[in-house]
């Protein structure tokens, strides 16, 4: 997929996205933790998260929510962006911190992250493909090998707030 025609999706899913991380926010975690997009390719009882990490650039806090799957306890995510042929700036910017931070429902953490690799990143691509099937999609109309990040909580930290976020999401 062309950069232009991620750009495209996401324009047309901006209002869900913002309305989505802004209801999850509003409640604490309560809704918005489970999503039906079955419309977009997933299914009816889809699982997200919000992680919060800081750009690398501009020093400001970001809140993105994202899909995720938990596998042996790790919290895993896809750095996707629909397919485009570059990387997420979400995962720029937590690729050059040691801890990013996660909110499931209602608990939020402080975590360490890793990119599996070999049959390990195998295994965890195919489970993450069962969890929205659209992912093996993207993968194909891309040259870039779709990462996946594993968070695994370190501590407790209190629930994300909208005033958290001093950046607008990056699209």
């Amino acid at each position: 997929m062309s950069d232009d025609s991620s750009a495209a999706i996401r324009d047309t899913r901006k209002d869900w996205i913002s309305e989505h991380r802004d209801m999850y926010l509003r409640s604490g975690g309560a809704q918005g933790h489970i999503m039906d997009i079955s419309a977009v390719g997933g299914h009816g009882f889809t699982t997200h998260c919000m992680i919060r990490y800081t750009g690398r650039k501009s020093g400001k806090t970001f809140i993105t929510t994202l899909i995720y799957g938990d596998i042996g306890g790790e919290v895993v995510i896809v750095a996707s962006k629909g397919g485009a042929d570059h990387h997420p700036a979400w995962y720029l910017n937590i690729r050059d911190s040691e801890t990013v931070d996660f909110q499931v429902a209602t608990q939020a953490f402080r975590a360490t992250w890793r990119e599996p690799q070999g049959e390990e990143r195998d295994r965890v691509w195919a489970f993450m493909c069962q969890v929205f099937p659209a992912y093996a999609g993207y993968q194909q109309s891309t040259d870039r090998l779709i990462p996946l990040v594993m968070m695994k909580a370190i501590e407790p930290i209190d629930g994300f707030k909208a005033s958290d976020a001093t950046g607008e999401r990056q699209y």
